[in-house]
């Protein structure tokens, strides 16, 4: 489980990255407000879920599985 979290963790946070690297590109489509958008709620998508696997993570580790 905590295994998939960060492997879907790292997922979101490079295609953060993707579209942070599009915005600095002259004439790219989509639109530079809309890959600001989909940058911003990928990293935030990305962050939750390396929260959370941090915490499964903690919690496995505490209940000694």
């Amino acid at each position: 489980m905590t295994s998939i979290l960060f492997i879907l963790c790292f997922i979101m946070l490079a295609c953060a990255g993707y579209c942070f690297l599009l915005i600095k590109k002259p004439g790219m489509y989509p639109p530079k407000y809309l890959l600001k958008k989909r940058a911003a709620a990928l990293g935030a998508i990305g962050g939750l879920l390396l929260f959370l696997a941090i915490v499964t993570l903690f919690f496995k580790a505490l209940m000694g599985k």
